[in-house]
């Protein structure tokens, strides 16, 4: 009887067991996401600083007339023109400063002939000086009518090249290499002394004007390397050319000249963001990809011996490009789900994708 019934028993249990088995591995097979595991990388990143600030010419030009009451005639550019150092851009009604050039000549012509007889009486009053021929009062006089003379040609010569650089002035230069950004002359204006005509960017150099926070100061020096982020999402790279000595007392930070390459050609005017680099420093990163946010908090998926994820609260620094730092929560050996944590749970278990669990080092350090 006992017999019977342990027999009964053992098949009993065998047949549940056998029933169980496909639900088993029904289960087993549902709840493993195959995911690609990784281990961290080490970096070579520099440190930067956030900063933002307006766009501005580095040196801005304005060109205006050196010359009253004369008439525009012609206008030889106009806003966007790229001109160079010396080329024409406005002219001048010039006839009656012509008229007064040759007027000059004839008063020179005429203070020249006025020192040759001069200068003969002159001749002869020192030739015959102490003959009694003339007096002596006669031969100063002749003496001092030649001083006169010569005074009168020089005269005559600086009222001709003064006329000469009025002249020149009827035809307004560039006065260096640049970019036309606005233009006041007007065909048949009638200018006066002073009056702006043009504005440039000299050398279409244009900077950013970058404000810091005050207590990056020491840190930030000439040479160093920032990039802004300008229109259309476009990243430019320049140099600190000059760091301001002083802080504003109502912010608290101080302003870095960014120089930037002629070529980007950035439109000025524009308040833009970007960074400052400072010293290269090691970092440990992940794919952006790994990340999950959740409730505005960062965490990592870890893979265990076991095949087993686990969720870890990780603090982030840097990014470059699709990497981010990660300050702490992890170490070098930690395997890290890169792709599909998104969709684990704690403790999930998961099928690593063959071949997956790469070196991320095998990426270019940036």
């Amino acid at each position: 009887m006992r017999s019977t019934t342990l027999l009964l028993a053992l098949l009993l249990g065998s047949q549940l067991a056998l029933a169980a088995e496909p639900v088993l591995a029904q289960q087993n097979k549902a709840a493993a996401l195959t995911v690609t595991v990784a281990n961290p990388a080490e970096r070579r990143w520099p440190e930067t600083v956030p900063a933002g600030g307006w766009l501005k010419p580095w040196h801005e030009a304005v060109i205006a007339a050196e010359i009253d009451g004369l008439r525009v005639t012609a206008v030889l550019a106009d806003v966007g023109s790229v001109v160079s150092k010396g080329q024409p851009l406005v002219r001048l009604a010039d006839e009656a400063v012509r008229a007064e050039l040759r007027n000059q000549e004839a008063a020179l012509a005429s203070a020249k002939a006025d020192l040759a007889k001069a200068r003969a009486n002159a001749d002869r009053a020192r030739k015959v000086q102490g003959s009694g021929v003339l007096s002596d009062e006669k031969i100063n006089e002749y003496l001092i009518t030649e001083q006169t003379a010569m005074a009168g040609v020089e005269s005559a010569e600086a009222l001709l090249e003064s006329q000469k650089i009025k002249l020149a002035k009827t035809t307004i230069l560039a006065v260096d290499d640049g970019l036309i950004t606005s233009r006041s002359a007007q065909l048949g204006g009638v200018v006066s002394s002073g009056t702006e005509l043009f504005r440039m960017i000299r050398q279409q150099r244009v900077e950013w004007q970058a404000e810091v926070s005050a207590r990056y100061l020491p840190r930030i020096r000439q040479g160093l390397t920032a990039a802004i982020v300008g229109p259309g999402d476009r990243r430019v790279k320049g140099t600190v050319r000059l760091v301001a000595p002083t802080v504003s007392t109502d912010t608290g930070r101080a302003i870095a000249y960014v120089a930037l390459p002629a070529e980007a050609r950035p439109p000025i005017g524009l308040y833009v963001t970007g960074q400052i680099e400072l010293e290269t420093t090691a970092a440990l990163t992940v794919p952006e990809t790994a990340l999950v946010l959740r409730d505005g908090i960062a965490y990592v998926f870890t893979v265990d011996a076991g095949k087993r994820a686990a969720r870890v609260r990780v603090e982030t620094g840097r990014r470059n490009g699709s990497e981010v730092e990660i300050l702490s929560g992890l170490d070098r050996s930690t395997g890290v789900v890169v792709t599909g944590g998104a969709f684990l749970s704690d403790k999930a278990l998961v099928r690593i994708a063959e071949g997956a669990f790469a070196e991320l080092e095998k990426g270019e350090s940036r």
